[in-house]
């Protein structure tokens, strides 16, 4: 397939768009930036020249390929989330627009962090009524009623696997910055990870032959506390692993804090059966283990 991928020099878009190449399929990158288009060129992908903050401008991209993943998101400021996820909806609105009646594959990314809290999660989950950027997950699923093959995939709240991405390496830094390597209250809230070659895997099957209206989980770890988390972390960097109490979590961790004492185990038994995806690279303990958030 030719393929238009969304923040395709992104983290878990670049990772997506190298498996898809491995697998024959040909990559049509969104990159704004000279430096970005540079990147797509020297790894063998097409450029096209658009951004998320003009949404219209990527309908003929979609128009002329023969599916659509969409990975970017706007990440600046993590204050303001919802502001985000309107920016969100219009790029969802404007690409499935583009691709009613065509009946081509259409997967977004949505995640399963602000889903369900205490409990663990699972892809038949739908919150209701849907909130902030669970709309935009609402309406990639609505474009299935319109003949697109419309997937939500759900990445684990940890997507790990590279050094310097991700929520883990945000907790390493500030763990070195302030000399512990800390967990809110009794570390027992969990999350979900799984690796980012891993869940690229999944975002390539969920282009070849997911079913139109489906739920994927991008789950290997069910749920990691975050004392786990801290002792592995301190492990690493030769720091002790100590409690901070929960109400303390901002100030301890910043923008991270409220984030780090979520609850959101999440599972992925029902994603693993309708695709026959399984993980095979390391866990999140695993990797940070191999000193992979360390090496200088």
């Amino acid at each position: 397939m030719r393929v238009l991928v969304t923040g395709a020099t992104g983290y878990i878009g670049s990772a997506v768009a190298r498996e898809l190449q491995a697998h024959g399929h040909q990559v049509v990158g969104l990159t704004r930036s000279d430096s970005g288009a540079a990147q797509l060129e020297a790894a063998g992908i097409e450029v096209y020249r658009g951004t998320i903050e003009e949404p219209d401008g990527l309908r003929a991209g979609a128009a002329a390929a023969d599916g659509v993943i969409h990975t970017a998101f706007d990440h600046s400021n993590m204050a303001d989330l919802p502001a985000a996820a309107r920016k969100d909806l219009a790029v969802v609105q404007a690409l499935g627009e583009e691709l009613t009646g065509s009946g081509k594959p259409f997967v977004t990314t949505f995640g399963t962090t602000a889903l369900k809290f205490g409990a663990v999660v699972t892809e038949d989950f739908r919150p209701e009524p849907p909130q902030a950027r669970q709309i935009v997950e609402a309406a990639t699923l609505q474009l299935a009623e319109k003949d697109v093959r419309a997937v939500s995939v759900r990445p684990a709240t940890s997507v790990h696997g590279l050094k310097n991405a991700g929520f883990v390496s945000v907790l390493a830094a500030i763990a070195q910055q302030k000399g512990v390597s800390a967990y809110p209250g009794e570390g027992s809230n969990r999350w979900p990870a799984v690796h980012v070659l891993d869940a690229a895997v999944l975002y390539r099957l969920a282009l070849e032959k997911a079913p139109a209206g489906s739920v994927l989980h991008a789950v290997q770890d069910e749920g990691v506390t975050s004392k786990e988390l801290a002792e592995a972390i301190g492990r690493g960097l030769n720091l002790p692993a100590e409690p901070v109490p929960a109400s303390q979590a901002a100030a301890h961790w910043g923008w991270l804090g409220p984030i780090f004492t979520l609850d959101v185990p999440a599972a992925s038994a029902l994603t693993r059966k309708l695709l026959g995806w399984e993980p095979t690279h390391n866990t999140l303990i695993e990797d940070i283990d191999s000193g992979l958030f360390f090496a200088s």
